[in-house]
């Protein structure tokens, strides 16, 4: 005779309709609206062309001049509209962090179930990992992109190798305390392989705390390419960016101050919603967290 098998539904897995929705809402507050507002930045942000104008339009005369109906925000310093510059530097913002986070999740998650498992492996990696948490992300940048040059491509990379020791000592600790979970070393002692223990066991286990520190990442990289920007050892001065828009707006804040304000709001609100999803993703995941708060 067999047994029905049943079925969990966890927070990821169970239907997200009205009710879902509402029950979603109603537990994980958080989630709901980090994710959405962090789904509506990407949304704008790949639909500007369909209505934001074109960011790199240059008209002399039509410079500072205030918010109008042809130009939302006004225009920059060179005769540039502010509005298609915030909605097109949303696009590189978004590109960075994400990019980077994927990037450093992917990276950290392989050197931290490689450093769980060979002890060789851990004791030398690992010491590599915490020289560059030694090393300040921003100055590590600066340096990788001085040695290469400034460009969307290497930005990334900067940016994810300082954050991926984070990535990687998480991930090696929830290791750790899997690898000596019965069912782990009975799967062992059946004669199941080690990679597939690794994919089916140890893997699933290191997602939920993978997700939560990839948003923080997200919203780290997302700062650090603003200040790259800012610096102006980001991306190019032609790519519109949030970072290179404050800071060629500065010298104008008080005679145009749509110019610095549009670009840090939406710098401000992109992080929150970032780090809102995060914090309702540790709390869907850990309800002690909640709790102890």
């Amino acid at each position: 005779m067999t047994l029905p098998s049943a079925t969990l539904e966890t927070p990821l897995t169970a239907p997200l309709g009205s009710s879902g929705l509402a029950r979603l809402a109603r537990r994980h507050p958080l989630v709901l609206i980090g994710g959405g507002l962090l789904a509506l930045l990407i949304i704008l942000a790949l639909a500007a062309p369909l209505y934001a104008g074109d960011p790199g339009n240059m008209d002399p005369f039509k410079r500072l001049q205030p918010p109008s109906g042809e130009t939302w925000f006004g225009n920059d310093n060179l005769g540039r509209d502010v509005f298609a510059r915030t909605i097109f530097g949303a696009r590189i913002s978004l590109l960075v962090g994400l990019a980077s986070a994927a990037c450093a999740a992917l990276v950290g998650l392989l050197i931290g179930i490689l450093a769980g498992y060979n002890r060789t492996f851990d004791n030398i990696v690992m010491r590599v990992m915490d020289g560059l948490m030694s090393i300040p992300t921003i100055l590590l940048a600066i340096a990788l992109i001085s040695l290469t040059g400034p460009g969307i491509g290497i930005l990334i990379v900067a940016i994810a190798i300082p954050e991926t020791p984070a990535v990687a000592r998480l991930v090696r600790s929830v290791v750790l305390s899997i690898r000596e979970r019965p069912y782990v070393e009975a799967a062992l002692c059946g004669g199941a392989r080690l990679p597939k223990v690794l994919w089916r066991h140890i893997l699933p286990s290191t997602i939920p705390a993978l997700m939560v520190q990839s948003a923080t990442v997200c919203a780290s990289a997302i700062l650090t390419e603003a200040g790259l920007s800012f610096l102006g050892v980001g991306v190019p001065p032609e790519i519109p960016s949030w970072g290179n828009m404050i800071a060629n707006s500065r010298l104008y804040l008080a005679i145009a101050p749509l110019t610095i304000f549009a670009p840090g709001i939406c710098l401000a609100v992109t992080v929150l919603a970032v780090n809102l999803l995060g914090d309702g993703l540790r709390d869907m995941f850990d309800p002690r967290a909640k709790r102890r708060r």
